[in-house]
């Protein structure tokens, strides 16, 4: 029988208005006699947030949708602030020639966000917490960033040590061009986590991991089962349903056709956020996601790369996610949340799959995919709640 979590949800709606500023040619009509004349036009959209963007406001309240100036311009961007929160660490070693990444279209030299370390590899991290404390590893799917856990944190920091970091290709941890020291395969983002882990956990930990890299998490729990005391996953695939990219997604994999989408911030980094979910993320959250598509084409390379190989991948990925966790051999306390609005996942079969593998279920009705982005706060409390049950035997 699965748990349910059950909290309201508020969303309010701003007006927003601007006018065509640019005389209409006569021979075009608007309405009625169509001479060129300035009209305006209502439109209405919803948000979380409580700051009104108008699209004809001056350049200091900032238009909302402005990759340079607006009310980014003159001040830190709240990707700086983020960024400031965290530390890099070096884990994993490249396994590159040393030869210099090229594009794959032209040849052409890639600038140094695409080129592989030349040792070790850098990522971001987010810790909170004192390192005493039982250590908790919280990691992002696909495509996101550490700072999709940015409320998790604190709720988790009162008794745990909670890390939270970016994987290689996304947020502010390395991209290197593939085929030049990472090609963003299963097996070597397995490897690269055992790296990490064991440079920022010395003993035990929990892992929470969420969505499509479920399967990287659980490989490497099941390589590891003595170290881990908990894995939670947050709408993992599942079932064979899940076995195909949502088309979001897998435009991405696509040859020309991906690499050029996968350098639009909007379509990399909005798009995949809000298409999964009922909910409509901030300005300033949406800033930050977009962030390493608007400094660099390396997170748009690495993005094709996994695409390509999730697209290939996947229905291999799941089966073997399903194998290890339906195995008897399997001994980690495992736990599912499922946010029930997932527009990618279907819930058909989840149920089911959690009985039969004898799998704590928890649903968390107001949450998509992303339920960190989403339900920050209570699925924060969900985790600190789970972990401190299975440490007191409770």
């Amino acid at each position: 029988m699965a748990t349910q979590a059950n909290i309201p949800s508020l969303c309010y709606t701003h007006k927003l208005q601007f006018f065509l500023h640019n005389p209409i040619p006569a021979s075009i009509s608007l309405v009625g006699n169509g001479r060129g004349q300035k009209k305006p036009l209502n439109l209405s959209c919803s948000s979380y947030g409580d700051d009104d963007y108008y699209i004809d406001a001056d350049y200091q309240a900032g238009d909302g949708f402005s990759f340079s100036g607006g009310k980014y311009s003159g001040e830190p961007s709240p990707s700086d602030e983020w960024f400031k929160q965290g530390k890099i660490v070096k884990a994993y070693t490249s396994l590159g020639s040393g030869e210099k990444a090229k594009d794959p279209i032209f040849g052409l030299p890639m600038g140094a966000d695409s080129q592989a370390a030349a040792d070790v590899f850098r990522w971001f991290c987010v810790e909170t917490g004192s390192a005493d404390n039982p250590s908790v590893i919280l990691i992002h799917g696909l495509p996101s960033q550490a700072y999709s856990y940015r409320k998790v944190l604190p709720i988790l920091s009162k008794a745990y040590h909670a890390i939270a970091f970016d994987w290689l290709g996304f947020g502010f941890s390395d991209k290197p061009q593939p085929k030049y020291g990472f090609d963003y395969t299963l097996n070597e983002y397995v490897t690269s986590l055992e790296s990490f882990i064991n440079e920022v956990a010395v003993g035990n930990v929990s892992l929470v991991v969420q969505g499509y890299f479920a399967p990287a998490a659980v490989k490497y729990a099941s390589i590891h089962q003595e170290k881990i005391d908990n894995i939670i996953l947050l709408n993992p695939p599942l079932t064979a349903k899940h076995a195909n990219l949502p088309s979001t997604l897998s435009v991405f994999s696509n040859f020309l056709l991906g690499e050029i989408f996968s350098q639009d911030p909007l379509r990399a980094s909005d798009k995949t956020l809000t298409s999964c979910g009922p909910y409509k993320i901030k300005e300033d959250d949406a800033m930050v996601y977009r962030n390493p598509y608007l400094t660099s084409g390396a997170a748009g390379f690495a993005l094709n790369a996994i695409s390509r190989d999730m697209k290939k991948e996947l229905k291999k990925y799941v089966e073997e996610m399903r194998t290890i966790l339906t195995d008897e051999n399997w001994k980690v306390p495992t736990t599912i949340c499922w946010g029930k609005r997932d527009r990618w996942l279907t819930y058909d079969g989840v149920e089911d799959f959690c009985k039969d593998s004898k799998h704590k279920l928890i649903e968390i009705p107001m949450a998509g995919h992303h339920v960190q982005e989403d339900r920050g706060e209570e699925l924060g409390q969900i985790i600190y709640d789970i972990i401190r049950k299975k440490r007191f035997g409770l």
